[in-house]
Order: C-alpha cells, then sequence, then structure tokens
C-alpha cells in the first residue's frame, strides 16, 4: 500500500471549488492537503482535514505536498506553474493550459529538465456523453465519419463584466473558455487536422471578449471529413452536443454532462445517479437497419485524477499528455489568426517541444 499522494490546489473560485477540489478529495489514493485561498475561510468550512494557506510560497513550504493543481484564473497559469516546478512539484494546470503556445513549450521543457509530471485538466474526456461517442465510433456502426459536429451553447444575454472571464482581462472569453475542452475532444479522436478555419465574434451587446465562434477542422484528402465546433452564450435553444454522419449511418446526442450541476449542488460521486444522463437525453443512432437509442455511458471525473495517481506511480501512461495540451492552444492561436484574417490555415506542429 502507498501512503496517499498529498495534492495542494491554488485557487478557491469556481474551478478550484468545483472541478478540482472536490474531485481531489473524492479521488481513493490521493490527500487534500492544503489550498490556496488568499482571502476568506470557505476552505476551513468545506474541507475542515485540509490546510489552508495565503500564498503559493506557504504552500510550497510543506515539502510533503507531491502534486499542486493550478486552479486560477487564466492569464496567472503560466506564471505560477513554472513557480511549481521550479520548486520540483508535479503540476496539473486547469485549462487553458496557457495562453500561448511558446509558453506551454517552456513549462513542457521544464518538466522534462526536472522530470515531473505536467498534465491539462481536460477532464471533458470523462465526460459519460464523449466517453459514449468514443464507444459508437469505435463499434463501427457508422462506417467512415464524414462529419462531426459539437456544440457548447449556453444563454446569458448579459455580459458580466464585473469576473475576469468577461472584463476584458488576458485569457477571457470563450475560445479559451471552452475551445479547450472541445478542441481537446476533437483530437483525441481524430488527431491532426490539415487545416482549420475560424470565426471568433462578439454577439452581445457590450461584450468586451469573444462570446461565440466556430471553428471548423478539415482532414484527410482521399476520405475527407470535416469538423465543425461551436459555441455561443446566446442559445436559448441549444444545439445539439454531438451530430456524426458516416457512410453507413448517423448519431445525434442531446443534453450537457450532468457532473458540474450535481458537483455544484453538493452530490457526491459515490450517490445514486451520480454522472448518469436520464434516458431522455440518450443519443439516438440511425443506420439502414433502423433506429436506436444509445444509453450514455456514466460519467466520472475522478478517472481523470486517478489516471494522474497510477502515472506517479508508475502504474499507468499519463492520459494528458502536456504535449497535447500544447497543440490545443496552439490551434486556438490558428482559430484566432484565421479569424482575424479571415481565411483557411494549413495547421504545422513542426514546432512543437
Amino acid at each position: 500500500m502507498h501512503e496517499p499522494i498529498r495534492v495542494g490546489v491554488v485557487g478557491f473560485g469556481l474551478a478550484g471549488r468545483v472541478f478540482h477540489t472536490a474531485v481531489v478529495e473524492a479521488t481513493p489514493g490521493l490527500e487534500l492537503a492544503c489550498v490556496v485561498q488568499r482571502s476568506g475561510n470557505d476552505v476551513a468550512k468545506e474541507y475542515p482535514k485540509a490546510r489552508q494557506a495565503h500564498s503559493v510560497e506557504e504552500m510550497l513550504g510543506d515539502v510533503g505536498i507531491q502534486l499542486v493543481v493550478i486552479a486560477t484564473p487564466s492569464y496567472s497559469h503560466f506564471q505560477l506553474a513554472r513557480q511549481c516546478l521550479q520548486a520540483q512539484r508535479h503540476v496539473v494546470i486547469d485549462k487553458p493550459f496557457t495562453l500561448t503556445s511558446a509558453e506551454a513549450a517552456e513549462l513542457i521543457l521544464l518538466a522534462r529538465e526536472k522530470k515531473l509530471l505536467l498534465s491539462a485538466y481536460q477532464n471533458r474526456r470523462w465526460d459519460g456523453d464523449f466517453q459514449t461517442v468514443q464507444q459508437v465510433l469505435a463499434g463501427g456502426e457508422l462506417g467512415h465519419v464524414i462529419s462531426y459536429e459539437a456544440h457548447y451553447d449556453r444563454f446569458r444575454t448579459e455580459p458580466r463584466l464585473d469576473v475576469w472571464r468577461e472584463n476584458g482581462l488576458p485569457g477571457g472569453g470563450t475560445l479559451f473558455d471552452l475551445g479547450p475542452h472541445m478542441i481537446d475532444q476533437a483530437l483525441t479522436l481524430f488527431g491532426k487536422p490539415e487545416s482549420i478555419m475560424a470565426d471568433v465574434r462578439m454577439e452581445r451587446r457590450n461584450a468586451v471578449v469573444d462570446d461565440a465562434w466556430d471553428v471548423f477542422l478539415k482532414y484527410g484528402q482521399r476520405h475527407p471529413m470535416t469538423v465543425l465546433l461551436r459555441s455561443t452564450l446566446t442559445a436559448c435553444t441549444p444545439g445539439p452536443r454531438y451530430v456524426i454522419h458516416g457512410t453507413k449511418g448517423s448519431f445525434t446526442k442531446w443534453g450537457l454532462d450532468p457532473q458540474e450541476d450535481q458537483i455544484k449542488a453538493g452530490m457526491a460521486f459515490d450517490a445514486p445517479g451520480f454522472g448518469e444522463d436520464p434516458e431522455s437525453d440518450w443519443g439516438e443512432l440511425q443506420t439502414a437497419a433502423g433506429t436506436r437509442r444509445v444509453p450514455t455511458l456514466k460519467g466520472d471525473y475522478r478517472g481523470y485524477y486517478a489516471n494522474v495517481r497510477d502515472a506517479l506511480l508508475g502504474r499507468a501512461e499519463l492520459a494528458v499528455k502536456p504535449e497535447q495540451a500544447w497543440r490545443t492552444t496552439r490551434l486556438i492561436e490558428l482559430a484566432r489568426e484565421s479569424s482575424a484574417h479571415g481565411r483557411r490555415l494549413n495547421v504545422y506542429f513542426h514546432l512543437e517541444p
């Protein structure tokens, strides 16, 4: 039996509270040892066994902390991750990994030099609906995929100019917020695209950062395939989560994975129904043989941290590699460039670290 891996989480806002401390605390083999919250005492109330630190330096003073999670505003990810790597800590960074591919490359090289684990929190690979998509594609019933479309739509008509994601600070906007998840899922399914074209825009009055975007990825010459990733904050009626057309059939899935809302509501990971889609949200698979509903696999974000645990213990290969996060960051850069110039760009990853 190994002693639990002691984890420190930097930040106790939405990301730290919902997507990290709650998941770390619930993952066997990990110990939530410390949370950096600069003001207030919410940590002590919610996690009385964890120490609350008021600075990263204070947290790093605990030499027993092996893994640090960066769950702060996006513009601070690079500096904090570099500080923790230099202090000889393994690091997980919430999305976006960094704001530029150059920053991502610098962190990767530093982690390699120090022989440390570095990963991006791409937890939505552990969404039940995405894992169902993987299952459907692996089953072969769709034949060769011709088009893949994914939506992440919300409805919020007024910009929240009092929060960093929407007030114009670096790292704000929905492309940095939701783009890493959707691009990572596409790369996980299909690998590197040949070209990219994007429209990144502001749709709401008084918006100061992007709140809608479309990203088109083109694949293949002999068997061409198109990937369309879409997000908007003006969708009172959200689009389908996934629509996949193949040479033998189509798969359509509506509704979002329930885990985020369940964690916010205080639901435990082992509670009945956690991570489970209602039957009304199951996907539909249509082929020449007929139409059938496809039960959504149960999602579980603990799978991400369980893999990090096992990678640190030498039991498994790291699932979300930092080089993959570099590729996602590079595609976000290319999407902005494509949108600014109104043209399709070829995708090269030759500068990958």
